[in-house]
This record gives C-alpha cells, structure tokens and sequence, in this order.
C-alpha cells in the first residue's frame, strides 16, 4: 500500500512539474518584455515612443495579470514601476510615471484586488484624470477616475478587527509644482472594486484624502514612521494650598504619517503652489481609533532612545520615482526604491 502511494505521488508530479515550468516560462516571458516596455517608457527620447511603450505595456500587464496564480508572481521590474502588495494578499498594485516632452506627467496603474465571492483576482486598470477632478480632496473616486500618483508607501493600520489600507503617492505633475498625496483605499461592499479616498481623517469634515502641492524644486517628506510626538495634558496640581490645573508636555512614541508642513516663501504668494516650501515645522496624522488624527507637535528625529539628547530634523529625500534625464540616470546620490515588490513568496 506504501509502495502504491508513494508510486502515485511520484506520478502526480511528475504530470505537475511540467505545468509548473510552463507557467514559470511564460511569466519569465511577460516580466521580460514588460521590463523592455516600462524601461522604453522612462528612458526613450522620443515622447512619442514613451507614450507607445506605455500604452503597450498596460496592455500587457493586463494579459500577465489574467494569468492564474499571478498574483504570487515575484516580479522583478524597473524601478520606475512601483509595486506594493498588502500584507494580508488583499491587493498589489503597480503605478509608474510617462513624463511628456513639456516636463508633464501621467501616471498610469493598475491593481489587483480580491474578490471574496468568486475567491479569485479582479483586474482594474487606473486612468489618470487628475487634470478633470473637481474638489479632490473631498472625493472618493474609482479606477476610471484615478487622481494618479506614483504610490511610495502603503500603511496598514487595524482598528475593532479591520484593516485600514492608506496610500502614499507622488506626482511630478509639471515643470513647476510637484504633489504628494495621502489617501486610503477601500472595497466597495466586500467586493473587489476599489475606491481611493476615503473618510479616515477626524475633525477635517469631508476630508477624503491629504494633497501637498509644492515647488518643483523643493524636497518635502511625506512618509510612515515611528517618530515622537508631544502630548499636551491637564494636571491638577497644588500651587499655594489651592488645587490649580496645570499643562504639562510630554514626549510619547508612536507610529505616524510625518510629514512637512508648507507654505508660499513670501507674503502674496499665497495660493501660487510653485512658490510653496517646507516652514520647517514637522507635523504628523496618527491613527487612534479608527482614524488619521492631526497632530502638529510631532517631530521627525533621527533614532535615539535617549530623550535628553538634541534630536535633528529627518534628512530630506528625493521622491522615488522622480524622472531623470537618461544622461544622469546613473548619478551617485540617486536612491533605491524602497517600494519595489517584496513579496516573501516567489516563483518557485
């Protein structure tokens, strides 16, 4: 009965294997060609062979996407593509930049995302409509109306057993203003479909998502980290034999979303974004109970457990996926992408 069972076993994968490097082949075959497309895409000279490559390659993306078991794929492509995979396996998505001859950008994306009823992957592409949305900040949009960023960070906070999904986004938008945006991402009725924006920021009514829009020129951060912030609380004290309520500070450490506060260098300029630049002030969203609370005495310091020591501001970083020219795409103080696909499981 043993040598039976173990005969059969031997012959199940025997027929599996072949299976297995047939799909293996052909992703390696998809990852190569959508590598070719998306490095055409950031590099090529000519606007109209970008914009070619970038057509052909979300055409090809969709095809490799309706492959089974694609969404375990390890994908390895250019760093340009941004590749984020929710921890639970609820989503991956992939967004990356065409910057057109003026220095405008399109983002272009698309996500997979699961579908609870058929236990399967849906596919949606997103379409850039950034330039056509009225009151951004207070929408939830869907694919087809995307307010399109390059996607850096994706945050999953829990709050009564749920698992909240927040995005962090860049987009260099023109020659003058770039924008970093925070927004969540939710699934209408459990369904696969998503929705960007959402209701997650307390005491900013109909706020559905943060943008920052500033100088193209400027550096301002925008990312989740494990910072300190100050607590304002009210103590009753005795001062002269009568109980006083007395405002004490102090430092607390927790996660949160830092970011810089901004604002136009000079008087007049207010409302004119390519003139808008960190103050120097830190400020932080924190999420307590469900929801991005404001907190405007977080700052970002280098880590240090000791909290009597002079703590620096976070050092600035370049956005990961800002384009360069080809001919300094090679440039010493260019930063890895700290976005790219880092799913534990592979193609094996």
């Amino acid at each position: 009965m043993k040598y039976l069972f173990a005969t059969f076993s031997l012959i199940a994968m025997l027929i599996a294997y072949p299976v297995m490097a047939q799909d293996k082949s052909l992703m390696l075959a998809y990852q190569s060609d959508l590598a070719d497309l998306f490095n055409k895409t950031a590099n090529a000279p000519d606007e109209e062979v970008r914009t070619a490559a970038a057509t052909e390659a979300i055409a090809l993306l969709e095809e490799a996407l309706s492959q089974e078991k694609s969404f375990h794929w390890n994908w390895q492509l250019p760093k340009s593509v941004s590749i984020l995979t929710a921890p639970d396996r609820r989503f991956k998505i992939f967004t990356w930049p065409l910057v057109l001859d003026d220095g405008e950008y399109r983002c272009m994306g698309m996500i997979q995302s699961y579908n609870n009823k058929t236990q399967e992957y849906d596919i949606y592409k997103l379409t850039d409509k950034s330039d056509e949305i009225m009151n951004a900040e207070e929408s939830m949009l869907p694919p087809d109306n995307w307010y399109g960023v390059v996607y850096q960070e994706l945050i999953v906070t829990t709050h009564a057993g749920n698992n909240y999904y927040t995005l962090i986004g860049w987009s260099g938008i023109d020659n003058l203003v770039q924008r970093k945006v925070i927004e969540p991402i939710t699934f209408r009725n459990e369904t696969s479909k998503p929705q960007f924006g959402g209701p997650l920021f307390r005491k900013e009514k109909n706020q559905r998502r943060i943008i920052f829009e500033y100088s193209r020129n400027a550096m301002v951060n925008v990312h989740y980290d494990q910072q300190r912030y100050t607590v304002t609380e009210n103590q009753k004290e005795k001062v002269n034999g009568r109980q006083v309520l007395v405002q004490n500070n102090r430092d607390q450490l927790a996660q949160m979303i830092i970011f810089d506060e901004i604002n136009a260098m000079l008087p007049g300029m207010e409302g004119l974004t390519q003139y808008y630049v960190p103050t120097g002030t830190e400020m932080a969203y924190i999420f307590v109970d469900g929801k991005w609370e404001l907190h405007d005495k977080a700052q970002g310091r280098v880590s240090d457990p000791k909290l009597d020591k002079e703590f620096a501001p976070l050092p600035k970083k370049k956005p990961a996926y800002q384009q360069r020219p080809v001919s300094d795409k090679n440039d010493k103080d260019e930063q890895p992408s700290k976005t790219e696909n880092n799913d534990e499981e592979d193609d094996e």
